[in-house]
């Protein structure tokens, strides 16, 4: 059995965080010692390992508690994973196109600015004004 300190060693995550996935049900309430000390079994240390790593790869609560709740269930087919780790995938994508976008934009109104003083700032006349952009990057 682990301490949540230890958990969190562990895993590398941090105790508040334990309590939260805890509070939000993606970890089972952790057993008590007789001191009031919460205890982890190695299947929890397995589980904490499994949502830190779905929340490095950027998926939601939910889709992990969905996550959790097919990987009770071996015999189902994987069609519902798969669909999960497609919509983050695609949600990736948006967010890269995205931050081309911005990286362009950026670099094109950086690219213009050549004055000495803030007065004649392409930068400071393009953040004040959206139409000397070129794309819409909202």
């Amino acid at each position: 059995m682990l301490t949540i300190g230890d958990l969190s060693k562990a895993t590398g995550v941090k105790v508040p965080t334990i309590r939260y996935y805890e509070q939000m049900g993606l970890l089972s309430h952790a057993e008590r010692s007789e001191g009031n000390q919460r205890r982890y079994s190695s299947e929890e240390r397995e589980r904490l390992a499994f949502i830190r790593h779905a929340r490095d790869l950027g998926l939601t609560i939910d889709a992990i508690r969905e996550l959790i709740d097919l990987s009770q269930h071996p015999e189902r087919p994987c069609r519902d994973a798969d669909r999960i780790a497609a919509e983050q995938l695609a949600t990736v994508r948006r967010k890269i196109a995205r931050l081309r976008k911005l990286e362009a934009e950026l670099e094109r109104i950086t690219s213009h600015c050549h004055s000495d003083q803030i007065s004649d700032c392409y930068v400071i006349r393009a953040l004040a004004n959206h139409d000397l952009c070129h794309d819409d990057h909202d």
